[in-house]
Order: structure tokens, then sequence, then C-alpha cells
């Protein structure tokens, strides 16, 4: 979760790199804000439009200027050239969310570095005000209150999105660094602006996340109502998570009912879904109900589209998390049957033969009878042998190179197995070894 999280910070943040920030030194920025906050509070000032606008723009620019003049997607090297004059205090190696990174500290913030020296994250560890977002929100709140005739709309709008898109990435770098509960604030601070008049663009994902990190948290209620939100306005998270996790806070209620009803619907829409087709499945476990419920709404869905070979996959998973091997092994081979080129019925298949080989391997080991343990060998090498198979097949006929190299990984360690005995085995295990290594490269 970290790593994707990670990662979505960066996305969020990036910017063009030729576009070098600008921004004002801290004095400059801070003595600007204390006049803008001054002529806020003026009797006369503070009822004029202008007013109100400067100050928004002046909590911008006082969170911007301790940030320095780096930005993400910057190289180390092109910052040395540009900051010339505003060394690093120190700098070491530090590791961030299971990433190792170069750490160069300033006297206001912190620069965070990747492998390829690529700036990844930036840390304000000396902010001028430490509610300016905050501030600046409020102040445009009020500058729109004055704007009857709509003449700073874009103005208005404008500071808007970057305070909002600022408090989105302050959120992933709260995230990023361990701090859930910080975090979860400032998604919901992001959601909150964005919803903002003038600019009022719904930051559907803000509100998604403000409800996960609550759920991660434990704030029952505070998820309840987020993840609804987000559900409400059409954003489902990846594969439904809103749902299951909606569907979690239900069981958690005690509410069965709406349990089911989110699952239910979550798997209407994402049938592939596996966190929700396993909470389904715990559902009708744990609830004592019928399981033919799974059958029948897999069923409604091939009715609707029956060349659809991705809701065999499905059927097959349903069919393996309830332990009935040979339909599940039925059914990933009909999605070859519907679409040869769909690549996951093959990979169902080979996973449930290389998952058995693991087990097998497992008990064996476990296993003080020389006899059954030489039994328990036979059923494991067989395993193995039979996810070669539809491995290949997957390896084939996939167009995504993340797919064709996970499976390579199986394949190179199942074949890796008979290679030293087989020749056939062998080739096909320097084949898959090579693919794995390059991509490593």
């Amino acid at each position: 979760m970290k790593r994707i999280f990670l990662a979505l910070a960066l996305l969020a943040s990036l910017q063009v790199a030729s576009a070098q920030q600008q921004v004002k030194s801290v004095s400059a920025a801070q003595k600007a804000a204390e006049k803008a906050i001054a002529a806020s509070q003026d009797v006369k000032k503070g009822t004029k439009l202008a007013t109100w606008v400067k100050l928004g723009q002046a909590y911008i620019d006082a969170y911007n200027a301790p940030t320095g003049n780096g930005w993400i997607g910057a190289s180390r090297a092109d910052l040395a050239l540009l900051m010339a004059d505003d060394k690093p205090l120190s700098s070491e190696y530090v590791e961030v969310a299971g990433q190792k990174m170069l750490k160069e500290v300033y006297p206001t913030r912190d620069y965070y570095y990747n492998g390829a020296e690529i700036l990844q994250l930036i840390v304000i560890t000396q902010p001028i005000f430490p509610d300016a977002l905050e501030k600046g929100a409020e102040a445009f709140a009020k500058a729109w209150e004055l704007d009857v005739k709509g003449k700073k709309v874009k103005d208005i709008s404008e500071g808007l999105r970057i305070i909002e898109g600022k408090l989105v990435d302050e959120a992933y770098n709260a995230y990023t660094f361990g701090d859930i509960d910080k975090a979860s604030s400032y998604f919901e601070k992001a959601a909150l602006v964005s919803k903002q008049e003038p600019y009022a663009k719904v930051d559907t994902s803000a509100i998604y996340n403000a409800g996960l990190t609550a759920w991660m948290l434990g704030q029952n209620e505070r998820a309840k109502k987020f993840l609804e939100e987000s559900v409400a306005i059409g954003y489902y998270g990846e594969d439904g998570d809103a749902y299951a996790k909606l569907a979690d806070l239900a069981d958690k209620d005690g509410d069965q009912a709406k349990r089911q009803a989110y699952l239910e619907e979550a798997f209407i829409k994402f049938p592939q879904s596996q966190s929700v087709l396993v909470g389904l499945i715990n559902f009708y476990l744990s609830s004592g109900g019928n399981t033919d419920r799974l059958f029948e709404l897999i069923g409604a869905a091939k009715e609707n589209e029956p060349e659809n070979a991705s809701l065999y996959y499905v059927e097959g998973n349903i069919y393996l998390q309830l332990e009935d091997v040979e339909n599940a092994l039925k059914a990933y081979r009909q999605c070859a049957e519907i679409n040869p080129e769909y690549e996951f019925g093959y990979i169902g298949e080979g996973q449930y033969w290389y998952n058995k080989a693991v087990d097998l391997q497992d008990a064996a080991a476990a296993e003080m009878d020389y006899k059954k343990y030489d039994k328990i060998m036979a059923e494991f090498e067989q395993a193995l042998k039979n996810c070669v198979e539809p491995f290949e097949m997957a390896f084939e006929v996939t167009k995504d190179d993340n797919i064709k190299l996970a499976v390579c990984e199986y394949l190179k360690n199942a074949c890796y197995r008979f290679s030293y005995d087989d020749p056939v085995y062998k080739e096909k295990y320097e084949k898959y070894d090579a693919i794995v290594k390059a991509a490593r490269q």
C-alpha cells in the first residue's frame, strides 16, 4: 500500500521538469503576508474584494517560500546548478516507504531524491505559517463572498485550485512517512477546498482517500461518511474497493443486510474484484447463507455478456474459494474456449497447480514417514509440471509486459526443478530465466 501511495504522490505532484519553480524568499513572503493580514484587519480595507484576494495569494506564497526553488521531477544535478547559493546543511541515505532515498536537509525543508537522483518529495520543516493553506482557503472564501459581480472568479478559482493541490501533496507526503492520521486530515481538507465556489471541481479521489485512511485508522463513522459520498458520486476506488470497505463497516455495525447489499452491488459493477469476491464468499459462509446466490449473480452477468471470458475466470475463482477444484479448472478452461487470447483463464489454472505444488512441498518437508514423503513428492512434481503448460499459454497470448514477466517468474521456478534431469525443462528454464534477468537490469 505504501508503494502505491508513493507512486500516486509522485504523479499527483509531477510538474513539467523544465518549469523551474520561482518562489519568494522566506523573509519577503513573510513580510508580504503580514502586510496582507494587516490590510484584512483594517476597517476600510477589510471590506474590499482585492484585499482578500491578495491575502489568499500571500498565504500561497508563504506556503511555497520554505520549499525553495526545487520542484518534483527535477534532477539533483540541475538543482545544484540552479540553486548554487542554496546549499544543503547535510545529506544522508534513508529508507522511505521501503525505498532507499537521498535526503538533503535545508534550513526550511528536506528534499528526498530517488535512486535516479530525481527529486521525489519536498517536506517543509520550518513553515512561515503552519496553517497557510487553510488560511488561504478562508481568504478566498471571503473574497468570493465579496465578489458579487464576479470580477475575480478566475483569480479565486486559481487560488483554490493551487491550495487544493498542495493539500493533496501534503496528504501523500504524510501517508508516505506513515502518519495516516495527518494524511487523512489533509485529504479531508483537500476535498472541502475542491468544493469551494467558484472553483467547485470536486476531488473525488481526495474524498475516497479520506474515507480509506479513516477506515485504516478505525474511525468508522468518519470512514462511512466519506466512502458513502465517494460511491454516491461514482468514485469506487480500485476494483470497487469503496464497496468492500463499506461492507466491512456494515459488518462491524452488525448490519448484515447492508453488508450483503454493498457486496452484491459491487460484484455487479466489478465482477473481477478479488476483494469483493472474497468478501461475498465470506459473507455467505459466515452468515450461513446459500452460496448459490453467487452463481445466480455470475449467471446473470454471463447472460448479459455471453462472450465475456472474464466472467468464467471469476466463476473459476468462486469455485476455487469454495474448494471445488474440478469446476474451478473447468471454468478457467472455458475462458480459452470463448476467447483464446484471454490470458487470465490460463493464469488461474497455472496458479492453482503452482500453489498446490507449494503446499505439497511444505507437507513433504513436515512428513517423517519415508513412504508417505515419496508419495507427496511425486504429487508435488506432477502439480509443478501441470502448471507449466497453462502458464506458457498465458505467456504467449498476453500483451501486458508486466503480466508476461510475472508469468516468467512462475515458469522459471517451476522448470528449474526439472532442469538438471530433463533437457526440455532445462531449455525452458534458461529461456525464462534470461527474460527475468534482462527485466531486472
